[in-house]
């Protein structure tokens, strides 16, 4: 018997390598059953805007400067807080969903529908007046009135969005993925012609190209709504009841304001190099590539996005339903995909360096830039898809005020002063304000994975179920 007890030992040990092998591989297929699907849908709805301001880019520099101005001002002061408030879905509602409490998420949901369509008030009476402001930080005069105009026929895209991202969330916290996959790519296929026809066929010009993004996201959204409401798979989550929605107002902005500090802090680093770009001596070149490399940046932020927010939704449903060593597999498998995505991506991106600056301009001189600039976009690809991944768990598990302070000492404390050294201080341009925010997210990066590496996911776990405890304890009380 003593001969044989090493070998049982070893059996065991086989055994759980085994099954630790199985987990895994279950992780990846239910991840990438999510994350393929989400990566089409992110990136479906962020092309609305440079479908736009790629059909802008052939009228002219003048429109393309404003329009590219207009999306850096709508973006920070707009798009990206619906964006980053709706992420407090991704815990409150991904977590009630895991620990199915269906009924919580409906109410989360209108929620933030209330809370979003609300900000969108303010944020409107902003854009009407923005020229003014860019008047005020030194921008063309020309350039401040096309992004202005432009701006106000972005108005109702503004009041859809609140609604889409708070409608994205909703299904992305029940896997439900295939309604977003589809309406994401019919209001695509009919914001193309419609925008093309619209700039180029119409008087309209750089202000069709803001109604065709209008019109494809109200479309969206009329599509998600009536699957909500006639779906017989959403009859147990899309439950109204006014009462219990105010009562969690006050959750709900806990969690969502943090989240778009966290989202917006990142947001807006980026951003702030193209107004920086305005002021340098040649202002519609450099605004215009800066412009170019932010796009493309963004839009490629919006694949491990995806799988970003596959890790958010299976994290925080495990969470929800007491299982942490669920979620520490999960982490780990976005963690690959993330890694491997981003390889992919940079070294195709680098290789297509030499032309890739024609499918923005016909201007030999901005394609010339673009150029020269592909190398550090390629790092920023690297960096991005793993902080795309690394903030979905964050997400996921209501870290959100944690990103946020990390966000405000990577990018304020550290990126932006060094992007204005290297640009105002050594003169190295464009590319002296790409190598300071690189610096920032590089640091980002660190952090959030150190914080993910020493993660207690049992207590997390715990943390969740005795939040979802106590909601129930205190709504059935009220009633």
């Amino acid at each position: 018997m003593e001969n044989d007890k090493p070998l049982l030992l070893v059996q065991e040990e086989d055994d759980r390598r085994s099954g630790g092998r199985t987990t895994f591989v279950k992780e990846l297929k239910k991840v990438s059953y999510m994350a393929a699907p989400m990566v089409a849908v992110s990136v479906s709805q962020y092309l609305l805007q440079v479908i736009s301001l790629m059909m802008v880019g052939h009228i002219g520099k003048l429109a393309l400067s404003g329009v590219a101005i207009a999306t850096s001002f709508t973006n920070v002061t707009g798009f990206s807080l619906l964006f980053g408030m709706a992420g407090a879905l991704e815990t409150l509602g991904g977590q009630a969903y895991g620990a199915h409490q269906y009924q919580k998420l409906g109410t989360y949901t209108y929620c933030s529908i209330f809370s979003l369509v609300a900000i969108c008030f303010p944020v409107s009476f902003l854009w009407i007046f923005m020229d003014k402001l860019l008047t005020l930080m030194g921008q063309d005069p020309q350039i401040a009135e096309v992004a202005t105009m432009y701006s106000i026929w972005l108005i109702p895209a503004l009041f859809g969005d609140a609604i889409l991202q708070s409608l994205v969330r909703y299904f992305q916290s029940q896997s439900k993925i295939l309604p977003l996959f589809l309406t994401s790519c019919a209001s695509m296929c009919l914001h193309v012609p419609l925008c093309w026809a619209l700039v180029h066929k119409t008087n309209l010009g750089y202000a069709g190209a803001a109604l065709a993004i209008t019109v494809a996201l109200w479309f969206n959204v009329i599509l998600l709504a009536v699957y909500m409401i006639c779906s017989a798979d959403c009859a147990t989550t899309r439950t109204f009841i006014l009462h219990d929605v105010f009562l969690s107002i006050k959750e709900f902005l806990s969690f969502a304001l943090p989240s778009a500090v966290m989202v917006c802090l990142e947001w807006w680093s980026f951003e702030l190099l193209v107004l920086l770009s305005g002021l340098l001596p040649n202002s519609e070149l450099e605004t215009s590539v800066l412009s170019i490399c932010l796009s493309t940046t963004s839009l490629h932020y919006f694949v491990p996005y995806g799988v970003g927010a596959a890790a958010s939704t299976r994290v925080s449903n495990e969470l929800g339903a007491g299982n942490p060593q669920s979620a520490r597999v999960a982490v780990n498998v976005v963690t690959i995909l993330g890694i491997s995505e981003a390889l992919i991506v940079s070294i195709t991106l680098f290789s297509c360096r030499y032309v890739f600056g024609y499918l923005y301009s016909n201007d030999p001189e901005v394609i010339d830039y673009v150029r020269q600039m592909i190398p550090l976009i390629s790092l920023s690809v690297i960096l991005d898809s793993l902080l795309a991944v690394i903030s979905g768990v964050a997400r996921g598990t209501g870290w959100q005020h944690i990103g946020a302070y990390v966000n405000l000492g990577a990018y304020y404390l550290v990126g932006i002063p060094v992007a204005a050294l290297l640009c105002f201080g050594l003169h190295l341009r464009g590319e002296g304000l790409w190598i300071g925010i690189l610096t920032g997210s590089s640091l980002q990066l660190l952090l959030l994975a150190l914080i993910t590496g020493f993660t207690n996911w049992q207590k997390q776990a715990s943390k969740a179920q005795e939040r979802m405890s106590e909601d129930k304890v205190s709504y059935g009380l009220l009633a």
